[in-house]
């Protein structure tokens, strides 16, 4: 298998903004409808500034986009980004349901009395 460090670090900067529950949430009510900063940092019991540090991770991540509207910072978010740690995700499902199948297999073996099906 080919490493891309790169997409790695992607990968690992996603993961890592997904890990805090104050991100998802912000995420997905950014998949609902883009809001402005303010907006968001209203709804939860922390400072502006740290509502703003919490989108800025999620846009290192990729997983929101900020855009500037007159005096506002729109956030939105970035489905593109969720779809690849999606297919990553079962990336890792298939080597996981392969080991699965393949431990049936030899149970299955074993109780032929070790002969192949």
């Amino acid at each position: 298998m080919v490493v891309d460090s790169a997409q790695d670090e992607q990968d690992d900067r996603v993961f890592h903004a997904l890990a805090d529950a104050t991100r998802r949430d912000l995420l997905l009510t950014t998949l609902e409808a883009e809001h402005n900063v303010s907006a968001l940092a209203r709804r939860y019991p922390m400072s502006f500034a740290a509502v703003q540090k919490h989108v800025a991770v999620l846009e290192d991540a990729g997983l929101v986009t900020k855009q500037r509207k007159g005096r506002e910072q729109l956030v939105r978010g970035n489905v593109a980004t969720i779809r690849q740690a999606c297919r990553l995700l079962e990336q890792l499902e298939a080597v996981w349901r392969g080991r699965i199948d393949r431990i049936g297999e030899i149970l299955a073996e074993e109780s032929n009395g070790g002969t192949k099906p």
